[in-house]
């Protein structure tokens, strides 16, 4: 972004890590009209945390870039699918166990009861498709107030959109955000709301700690991770605990997540190593 404003952002961390690797890297707003992507070896695609207000646009940037000289990381074909939180769909239809989803493509009000009953929950989650940084994601509870549902219709109509029973834990446990460089596991991180709270990003007042992998959650996300092709140079994958404690995938992040290398110590120099093996591998 050419204004980071209130978000927390560590990509710096890895510029020295980087250098010792022989890379000079600098940060370029994803909107400027005047840079020329042939000027570069490889473009990572960091922190452009407003393109799901401009999607399309975000789209033609990376097109661009993917055209020109320089190698795109991650790779178009990766962005383009998880542009849309359908991807979980097809994760799911792969066998990777996600948070219950019903996507809808437009909002139909008279619709809402039976979404309480198919999830059999007195708590959902309304969030779009293309979204970030808990935008426009709701908390819907029984009665919706006609002032709350005019919200919707503003807000969706015309809009994908996906609806997810509530998880209890997300309260009290956050979500497990495990993180990957080359396939590689490197660090974990939880991600704690603030109380009375459900949303986990820092910008949300939500506390981040870094944390040992809990058993059997790590070999679920290579799991996951394996059904992913091709494979990403990073990724983050963030997990919540469900009620009979089992893990379910909330996102699967490829595009632009932050990967906290602030929070272990050796992971700015797990991700340089990736980047780079890739990059020159690619070439």
């Amino acid at each position: 972004m050419a204004e980071p404003g209130d978000f927390v952002t560590d990509y710096d961390e890895s510029f020295a890590a980087m250098a010792a690797l022989g890379w000079q890297a600098e940060a370029v707003p994803w909107r400027s009209e005047t840079v020329s992507w042939d000027d570069y070896d490889a473009v990572y695609i960091c922190t452009p945390w407003d393109y799901p207000q401009h999607a399309d646009q975000f789209m033609r940037v990376l097109e661009t870039i993917d055209e020109s000289s320089a190698t795109l990381v991650n790779e178009l074909s990766l962005v383009r699918w998880s542009l849309a939180k359908t991807y979980l769909r097809d994760l799911a239809q792969r066998g990777a166990a996600i948070v219950p989803s019903i996507w809808c493509d437009d909002i139909d009000i008279t619709q809402i009861p039976q979404w309480f009953e198919r999830f059999d929950s007195g708590m959902l989650v309304i969030k779009p498709n293309i979204g970030g940084n808990a935008l426009d994601t709701f908390i819907l509870e029984r009665p919706l107030s006609n002032e709350f549902e005019n919200k919707l219709l503003r807000l969706f109509t015309g809009r994908p959109f996906l609806v997810q029973p509530f998880i209890s834990n997300i309260r009290s446990e956050g979500e497990l955000s495990l993180f990957f460089f080359g396939g590689e596991y490197s660090h974990a991180i939880q991600k704690i709301p603030k109380p009375g709270d459900f949303r986990v990003q820092e910008e949300h007042g939500a506390a981040i700690r870094s944390v040992c992998t809990p058993a059997g959650l790590l070999e679920t996300a290579r799991q996951v991770l394996a059904l992913v092709d091709p494979q990403p140079v990073y990724v983050r994958a963030d997990f919540v605990r469900s009620d009979n404690d089992r893990y379910l995938l909330m996102e699967l992040e490829l595009i632009e997540p932050s990967l906290y290398l602030r929070t272990d110590a050796g992971a700015a120099a797990r991700f340089a190593a990736a980047f780079d093996h890739h990059v020159k591998d690619c070439c």
